[in-house]
C-alpha cells in the first residue's frame, strides 16, 4: 500500500520516529536538570537554615520541640536590628570592606606582573620558581600567624587594620599568581609579537594587548581574592583585638559568643549580611567568572 501512498502524505512510522527523536533532547534536558537538583539543594541549603534562624523568635528559637527548618511563630527583624543597633557591626563591615578592597588590589597587581613573567620570560629557575609560588600558596595559616605576629609588633602595626592589609598578600599573591600564570600561557604570543614589533614595549604589551585579553582569568583572580579576604579569620583574630579595628568575620564571632552563650538569631543574622557583599560580586560578574575558568585568550 506505501507504493500508491502520495508523495506529500508521510509515513506513520517515520513520523513517530521524528517525534520521539524530537523528545529525546528535551528528555535529556531534563534528566540533567533533576540530577543537578541535589546539588543545589545541598549549596543553598546552608543559606537557607541562616535565613530561616535569623528570621525566628527567640521563644521558638530556643523550643527544642520546635521544627528547625519552619518558621510557626511568625518573623521578625528583632536578631537584624539587635546586631545592627547594639554591636559595632557597621564598623566591622566597613573594617572587612576596607581590608579586602586595599589587599585583594595589591595583590592582583603584583600576581599579575608575577604570573605574566612566569608565563613569557625564560630564565634560570623559572619552573622551580612557578611550583615554589604553588607550594607558597600550600602553607596553611595556622603556620605562620605566629611569626608573622612577631613581625607585625616589630612594624608596630598590633592591633590595626593596616597589619591584616600587610599579611593578606601573603596567601593572596601567590594564589592569584597561580591562577593567572596559567591563563596567560593560553593568550598567544603572537599577539605581544606583533605589538612589539610595531614598537611596543614589554611593559607596553601587557597593559594594552595581555590586560584586555585576560579580562576573565583577571576578574576571576580578584573575585577569589576578595572571597579569601572577606572570610579570612585567623590572622583577623591574632592581629586585631579592639572593636574599632577588627573585621566582621571576628566580631560576629567574638561579640555574640560569651562563654557557653550563643545568640543564634543575631550570629545568623550576621552571617547573612555578611554573605551579601560575595553574593552581590558573583551576581555581577558571573559571566567574567564562568569564562575566566572555561575558556581561554583564543576564544
Amino acid at each position: 500500500s506505501d507504493l500508491f501512498r502520495r508523495p506529500c502524505e508521510p509515513a506513520s512510522g517515520h513520523g513517530g520516529a521524528a517525534r520521539s527523536a524530537g523528545r529525546r533532547p528535551l528528555l535529556r534536558r531534563v534528566a540533567i536538570q533533576l540530577g543537578l537538583l541535589p546539588f543545589l539543594i545541598f549549596a543553598l541549603f546552608p543559606f537557607y537554615h541562616m535565613t530561616v534562624t535569623s528570621l525566628k523568635q527567640d521563644r521558638e528559637l530556643y523550643d527544642r520541640h520546635d521544627v528547625p527548618l519552619i518558621i510557626r511563630q511568625g518573623a521578625t527583624l528583632e536578631h537584624y536590628s539587635k546586631l545592627l543597633w547594639d554591636t559595632e557591626f557597621l564598623t566591622w563591615t566597613k573594617n572587612s570592606l576596607m581590608v579586602t578592597i586595599i589587599a585583594t588590589g595589591i595583590s592582583v597587581v603584583i600576581g599579575t606582573v608575577a604570573a605574566y613573567a612566569l608565563a613569557r620570560l625564560r630564565f634560570l629557575g623559572v619552573g622551580a620558581f612557578g611550583t615554589g609560588i604553588f607550594v607558597t600558596y600550600l602553607v596553611p595559616t595556622s603556620l605562620l600567624f605566629l611569626p608573622l605576629a612577631q613581625i607585625v609588633n616589630w612594624v608596630g602595626l598590633a592591633d590595626s587594620k593596616w597589619a591584616l592589609v600587610m599579611t593578606y598578600p601573603t596567601f593572596l599573591v601567590p594564589f592569584c599568581t597561580w591562577l593567572l600564570m596559567g591563563y596567560f600561557r593560553t593568550v598567544p604570543k603572537e599577539v605581544e609579537e606583533c605589538a612589539m614589533v610595531d614598537g611596543a614595549t614589554r611593559l607596553q604589551a601587557l597593559l594594552r594587548i595581555v590586560m584586555p585579553i585576560a579580562i576573565p582569568g583577571l576578574v576571576c583572580a580578584i573575585l577569589f581574592a576578595f572571597t579569601l579576604s572577606w572570610n579570612e579569620f585567623i590572622y583577623a583574630l591574632t592581629f586585631t583585638s579592639s572593636s574599632e579595628e577588627i573585621t566582621a568575620s571576628v566580631g560576629v564571632t567574638t561579640e555574640l559568643i560569651r562563654g557557653d552563650i550563643y545568640f543564634w538569631g543575631s550570629l545568623m543574622a550576621g552571617a547573612v549580611l555578611g554573605s551579601v557583599p560575595i553574593v552581590i560580586l558573583y551576581v555581577f560578574f558571573l559571566d567574567y567568572y564562568v569564562s575566566g575558568l572555561t575558556a581561554g585568550a583564543i576564544k
